[in-house]
C-alpha cells in the first residue's frame, strides 16, 4: 500500500506541475496577445478597416490632429476618442466602443446614415476631455485671443459644464461633414 500510495502522490504531483506550467503558459500568451491587440488596434490603419471610417480618416488626414500642423505631430484615432483617466477605464471602453463599431458597421447603412446630426448629437459621447488635456496641457497660452482666455479660464475654474468639443467641435476632422457626404454621394 505504501508504493501505491507514494505512486499516486508522485503522479498527482506530475499533474499538478504540469497544469501550473500550462497555466502560466496560456497567462503568458494572453498578456502578450492582449498588450499586442491592443498596440494593432490602436491605429487609423485598423480603424479605417471599417469602410465606414474612410472619409473621416481622410477628414483627419487633412487636420491639424492627422499631421497638417508646423511640429508634423499625429495624433492616433485612440488619442482622441478614448478616455485617457486609468487603464482599467481606456481598456473597457475600447472593448465596448470596438464592439458596438462592429457591431454598427455590419448592421446600418452608411449611404443613408446622418452623419451631420450624428457629429452634432453624439460628439460629447465620443470625444474626451481627458484625451484634450492629455496633450493641451496650457489652455492659456501666450497669444490666445480674450475670448478664448476667458471661455478656458472658466473652464480651468469649474465655471461651465462644456466639454473641450462644445466649443471645438470638428477639430480633429476637417471638413468632416462634406467628406463624409462626398464619399457617401450625398448631397449637403
Amino acid at each position: 500500500m505504501t508504493l501505491e500510495r507514494t505512486q499516486r502522490k508522485s503522479g498527482t504531483g506530475k499533474v499538478l506541475f504540469a497544469g501550473l506550467a500550462l497555466g502560466l503558459l496560456l497567462a503568458v500568451v494572453t498578456v502578450l496577445a492582449s498588450g499586442f491587440m491592443v498596440e494593432t488596434t490602436n491605429t487609423d490603419t485598423f480603424c479605417v478597416s471599417c469602410h465606414a471610417m474612410t472619409p473621416f480618416r481622410t477628414a483627419w488626414q487633412n487636420s491639424v490632429h492627422g499631421g497638417q500642423n508646423p511640429q508634423g505631430f499625429t495624433a492616433q484615432c485612440v488619442d482622441c476618442h478614448l478616455p485617457h483617466g486609468n487603464f482599467i477605464e481606456y481598456f473597457v471602453t475600447k472593448a465596448k466602443t470596438g464592439t458596438a463599431d462592429v457591431i454598427n458597421n455590419l448592421t446600418f447603412d452608411p449611404y443613408s446614415f446622418d452623419w451631420a446630426a450624428n457629429a452634432e448629437n453624439n460628439r460629447l459621447h465620443f470625444t474626451y476631455d481627458s484625451a484634450c488635456r492629455h496633450c493641451h496641457h496650457n489652455l492659456t497660452p501666450p497669444g490666445l485671443p480674450s475670448g478664448g482666455f476667458i471661455a478656458h479660464r472658466s473652464y480651468l475654474l469649474g465655471n461651465t459644464d462644456k466639454q473641450c468639443v462644445s466649443c471645438h467641435p470638428h477639430v480633429g476632422h476637417k471638413d468632416m461633414i462634406e467628406t463624409a457626404n462626398q464619399f457617401f454621394q450625398k448631397k449637403s
